[in-house]
């Protein structure tokens, strides 16, 4: 394994002459900030900081950082700031700011200066003590490299709401746990995969010999995973992690400690050629779309919503949909495999028990034909959409896809 992974990494580590470029692009940016703000503490963040980036990174966070006790920070920002870079307001918890110069793209968060995670008044104010304990481990900055390429070509990377898979700070987290890139992904195939089941890591053990589900947020323990935050030990760091990006993760390293390939930290791109291999002799459909201006976050929900309105259309007109996703860059690109077959004429709608008189009554009000089998009511109703193509036709018609996107492309 050892050479595969000398390899990959040899592909996704910046060069020193990459990273002396890129460090003085972002110093410049950092001191001009500087001299517009003498009152703050202007700072490199994310995995620039860390020492954790990838080759061709376009992009880079930079934390503006006020005295405790400051108010209003995102309008001084913006005021300040202005005077010397063409900004984007993006809205969030705490309203941020996005500059690109040349192909660059600057990402400028108002924080506030803290001592411990206890005093943060947003989530954003503890980034700097995340960044520190990472720093900590700088001998693992190639592992955790190797590790977020790895969940890039397994699809699970980003936390974003449309994404719900896991951030960068996470395959860091992950990594300094498992002491290293091996063993963490070995551990991975030993996560817990069964109805309702559990992974918890807790990398300080903050909360050993206790019941951690007792210790966090409720809300915040819903999925799969639960990583303690080594910095903030009251938040769960994984919980934005879906189901789908748990098992997902968990298949991709089964398939890779299988079979050892550098292929694994390959990205490919969704190519319609590719999927309709897959296909072989099943329905594909493959469409893009053009997605709306905005927020990332937000954009990225609305074509979340398009994807979840197809599917969910398919398979409560009773079509077999074996497989499906879609990913964004640039045009958004949705594709679903679906079983080849006419369906009847007739649909069958199974409706309540005839001993509950009330909601029987008012199903048979609703239906036309109903006949009762079992002592369960039933209707027959006409199916409206037979074949596979002309339903998906007529969903990406529909009011609710066209509000959340700027166009279907042909």
């Amino acid at each position: 394994m050892k050479p595969i992974l000398n390899a990959a990494l040899r592909e996704i580590k910046p060069t020193p002459a990459e990273e002396k470029e890129v460090k003085k692009r972002i110093s410049g940016v950092v001191s001009q900030i500087q001299k517009l703000l003498p009152e703050t503490k202007v700072l490199l963040g994310g995995s620039g900081e860390k020492g954790t980036w990838l080759r061709n990174a376009h992009d880079a966070d930079i934390f503006v950082q006020f005295p405790k006790g400051s108010t209003g920070l995102s309008d001084i920002l913006e005021r300040k700031l202005a005077k010397s870079f063409k900004l984007d307001r993006l809205h969030g918890s705490r309203d941020y700011f996005q500059t690109r110069i040349n192909e660059f793209l600057f990402e400028i968060v108002p924080i506030i200066a803290i001592k411990k995670a206890e005093e943060a008044e947003n989530i954003t104010d503890v980034s700097p003590l995340h960044a520190k304990w990472v720093k900590k481990h700088a001998k693992l900055a190639d592992d955790i490299r190797l590790a977020k390429q790895f969940f890039k070509a397994a699809g699970a990377y980003g936390a974003e709401s449309h994404i719900s898979g896991f951030s960068g700070y996470m395959c860091e987290v992950l990594t300094v746990y498992y002491k290293g890139f091996r063993k963490l992904v070995k551990g991975i195939t030993s996560w817990k995969s069964g109805a309702g089941a559990k992974t918890i890591v807790d990398v300080e053990k903050a909360h050993a010999g206790k019941n951690i589900l007792f210790e966090l947020d409720k809300s915040k323990t819903v999925g799969p995973l639960i990583v303690v935050d080594p910095v903030q030990p009251s938040r769960n760091a994984a919980a934005a992690v879906s189901l789908e990006k748990y098992l997902k993760v968990i298949g991709y390293a089964k398939k890779f400690l299988a079979r050892p390939s550098k292929e694994a930290f390959t990205i490919h791109p969704l190519e319609k050629s590719l999927v309709r291999k897959k296909a072989g002799n099943d329905d594909l459909f493959f469409f893009e779309a053009a997605p709306l201006i905005g927020k990332i976050d937000v954009v990225g929900c609305k074509l979340l919503k398009v994807y979840e309105h197809v599917l969910q259309g398919l398979l409560k007109r009773g079509f077999t949909v074996k497989e499906s996703g879609w990913e964004w860059k640039g045009n958004a690109r949705f594709y679903f495999i679906v079983k080849k077959e006419t369906l009847s004429p007739e649909l069958i709608v199974r409706g309540p028990p005839s001993s509950m008189m009330g909601p029987a009554e008012a199903f048979r009000k609703a239906h036309r034909d109903t006949f009762e089998k079992d002592k369960t009511w039933y209707a027959r109703e006409k199916r409206a959409f037979r074949t596979a193509a002309s339903l998906v036709s007529s969903l990406l018609q529909e009011q609710y896809v066209q509000e959340r996107v700027k166009r279907v492309l042909p």
